[in-house]
């Protein structure tokens, strides 16, 4: 079963990060606050020493570093992100994470854009 968002799509609301951000001994929180068609917003809390190995996502990726360190890999590239940092990911970037401190971040995903579609014609000579 799918995890219910914390905001339904249709409604608003204000909620606090720092109360919403759940943390487990040694291990990682995911929560989903919301989700549409096009887009899906979690957040995470991450023990020290937690890590998501490499992987790639096919969507727009923006992570909000909230509390704490991690060394985020992108490529073949390592950077210290801190609280405050804002990271940008293209769809199909490999990239890994490893929390050197208790972290927390915001991860919003978001759909490419379907490129537009161009009309065919078939033309006859008469």
């Amino acid at each position: 079963m799918a995890e219910q968002p914390l905001i339904a799509a249709g409604a608003q609301k204000i909620l606090s990060l720092p109360a919403e951000t759940q943390f487990a001994p040694n291990g990682i929180v995911s929560r989903t606050l919301l989700r549409t068609a096009n887009s899906r917003v979690v957040l995470f809390g991450f023990a020290e020493g937690q890590e998501l190995t490499e992987h790639t996502s096919t969507q727009h990726a923006l992570v909000q570093v909230l509390s704490g360190e991690c060394d985020f890999s992108l490529g073949s590239e390592m950077h210290q992100l801190k609280t405050g940092d804002l990271l940008y990911m293209p769809p199909n970037l490999p990239h890994a994470l490893k929390a050197t401190t208790k972290f927390s971040m915001l991860l919003t995903l978001s759909k490419p854009e379907l490129p537009e579609k161009t009309s065919t014609f078939n033309l006859k000579k008469s």
